[in-house]
């Protein structure tokens, strides 16, 4: 059982005491250690929307009955990495009537929050970033600035189709993350701490000796508060069936209709990155994080905690290929109408369920 937390503390420790003895002040070495774990936390999070980008081509190829990638490296498993170098190269345009300041920067407003986001992710035994005691409204409300890069998409476009998704877009995405955000109130109220690490590690566990301590399995609440997580969720990455913002069939290609090569890629990368992050929170509010039940010890922590992610991630990818995609009024009435209400009564009932335990 090979556990990276403690080796690449070690690792980083060493770097410090080497670097000091060489004359380095200690705020030095000690920001020149951080500054490695940040590019590493950059370097992997660029690295994730490759994989999910070849593991959804994969998992719609299996559903519709055909191989997928299968020609650039062994199983296709170098094509994501071939269309990133072909959007490297591609040109840079700016269409005339765009506004050019807003048209280069909204990618890159879209993007840089979601690498800050992965800061305060429990990975495994050892590999917190950064512990924050705030963590979970820290990712809300960082997360919460991409959507100011897809309004500045929009309108810094100089056009109307994108002009339309931008404004979708920001509906859309202010609208889910209210059920979003209380559909986790629950599990803060149970566990009275807003660190992703505390709650995770309060999970470990078994309850009478066989049912993990999962937030998932409280009783009508658990289970309630997950289900409007992960619909939240893929409403909040502009996922199929709530892909509104970039609806072919009506806006081109929505509010990016105007960008190509990186820029393109950027806003694609902070769409999978999001999907990731979104099933990573997942798994360390509701699954217990690194638990791994019935069988502690058989694997490490972090590989457990990669596994459970992808397990979600496999729901968003499934999820594409299942529902049609909703009409743009009832979005939002599914919205306000039901996920709002639901998650506001879960809230009541929680703390029914406090009060009474605590009595």
């Amino acid at each position: 059982m090979l556990e990276l937390g403690p080796i690449i503390s070690n690792a980083f420790q060493a770097l410090q005491t080497w670097v000091i003895a060489l004359g380095v002040p200690v705020l030095g070495a000690w920001i020149l250690a951080k500054s490695i774990q940040v590019g590493i936390i950059v370097l992997l999070v660029s690295l994730v929307p490759m994989v999910l980008v070849y593991a959804e081509r994969k998992v719609s190829a299996f559903m519709q009955a055909r191989l997928g990638p299968m020609e650039v490296g062994p199983f296709g498993i170098l094509q994501t990495l071939a269309d990133g170098i072909k959007l490297i190269f591609k040109e840079d345009i700016i269409p005339i009537g765009a506004d050019r300041m807003v048209h280069i920067m909204a990618p890159m407003v879209a993007c840089a929050p979601v690498f800050v986001c992965f800061a305060p992710i429990p990975f495994g035994k050892g590999l917190v970033p950064i512990d924050l005691d705030i963590s979970v409204l820290f990712i809300f409300a960082v997360s919460g600035v991409t959507t100011i890069g897809v309004l500045m998409a929009g309108w810094g476009s100089g056009n109307k189709f994108a002009m339309l998704g931008g404004l979708r877009g920001a509906a859309q995405l202010v609208s889910y993350e209210i059920p979003r955000v209380l559909s986790v109130v629950p599990v803060l109220m149970f566990y009275g701490t807003q660190s992703l690490h505390g709650i995770a590690m309060a999970q470990h566990g078994l309850w009478h000796g066989f049912l993990p301590k999962w937030f998932i399995f409280y009783p009508v609440v658990g289970q309630i508060a997950f289900l409007i997580f992960l619909i939240a969720s893929v409403a909040e990455t502009n996922r199929t069936p709530f892909d509104i913002p970039e609806a072919e069939s009506e806006l081109v290609a929505g509010f990016h209709t105007e960008f190509s090569g990186l820029k393109f890629a950027l806003f694609f990368l902070a769409e999978y990155a999001y999907v990731f992050l979104s099933s990573a929170m997942a798994v360390a509010l509701f699954l217990g994080g690194d638990d791994g039940f019935y069988a502690n010890g058989f694997l490490p922590s972090w590989l457990w905690f990669i596994g459970k992610t992808f397990a979600i991630v496999f729901l968003f990818l499934w999820f594409r290929w299942t529902f049609p995609r909703l009409r743009v009024d009832r979005l939002m009435q599914f919205c306000w109408k039901f996920l709002l209400p639901w998650s506001i009564a879960n809230i009541a009932l929680a703390g029914l369920m406090v009060l009474l335990l605590h009595k």
